[in-house]
């Protein structure tokens, strides 16, 4: 597990380095056939990380890569699921906050999570053992793999503070469910809403900035998985709404269902 980990931080770095080369020019935008926007940053990232992951033998579901059938993906004990560029969005608006996304996947649960925030060069990643949740600036490029645990501050999730609650709310997807649901909270609470975009929104739960993050809209597994391991680690949970379990990957349709974030008691 540690050479996985490893190997998945030092590829979401590298990832992260050729993301601002783009991100420092004009950023020429395509678009998918769901209408979603595809960038150079993208295919570089991508590119990098499946380079480093192959190695490791373990079958890789990439946003970016072509997506096997069922199938063939259905008896894979492990695979790595990846979103090279979380925050398309965020990127081309030149916001910040986009992310690079690995998850390591055992039985359909996120064994280890690695987000890579490229602006601020701040580097989440699960313990080995999933255990306990870390955050490190990588200040320089010469910094080893050593360097990068040894700086490592672990985070905690909190509870709610001043009698308010938080909620984290997408830049891009605030819809009215997520709105009424809001509503009913704000009957029981003081409320806050905080914005985020792309996986910094499971961040803000694991290192304590919100306590409770309602999804009422379309995200596919790439873009929850690495930070389902990052908040579980810290005890916070990630709860499919429709069966009040834990969200699953490598799924037949890699679409998640709506799901809540939390280390609240609500």
């Amino acid at each position: 597990m540690k050479e996985l980990l490893n190997t998945a931080i030092i590829a979401s770095i590298e990832a992260g380095e050729a993301i601002m080369k783009v991100y420092s020019n004009k950023i020429n935008v395509s678009y998918k056939e769901d209408e979603s926007p595809l960038t150079l940053a993208d295919k570089n990232a991508n590119e990098i990380i499946n380079r480093h992951l192959l190695k490791s033998k373990i079958p890789i579901i990439s946003e970016e890569n072509k997506i096997l059938a069922y199938e063939e993906r259905k008896n894979w004990n492990q695979c790595w699921i990846v979103d090279p560029l979380d925050g398309t969005k965020e990127f081309i608006k030149k916001n910040g906050e986009f992310t690079v996304n690995i998850a390591f996947i055992e039985n359909g649960k996120p064994i280890l999570g690695v987000i890579y925030v490229p602006v601020s060069k701040t580097l989440y990643f699960t313990s080995e053992d999933c255990s306990k949740s870390y955050k490190v600036l990588v200040t320089t490029n010469t910094l080893s793999i050593d360097d990068i645990f040894n700086k490592a501050v672990e985070i905690f999730p909190t509870q709610q503070q001043n009698n308010i609650l938080r909620i984290v709310g997408s830049r891009s997807h605030l819809n009215d469910t997520t709105k009424n649901y809001i509503l009913k909270i704000e009957k029981k609470n003081k409320t806050k809403i905080v914005s985020k975009g792309s996986s910094l929104k499971f961040c803000l739960i694991a290192e304590g900035g919100a306590e409770i993050y309602p999804r009422f809209a379309p995200t596919m597994e790439w873009d929850t998985a690495a930070g389902q391991a990052i908040c579980e680690a810290v005890g916070a949970s990630v709860i499919d709404i429709t069966t009040n379990e834990p969200l699953k990957y490598n799924k037949q349709n890699l679409l998640n269902p709506h799901f809540l974030v939390s280390n609240s008691s609500l």
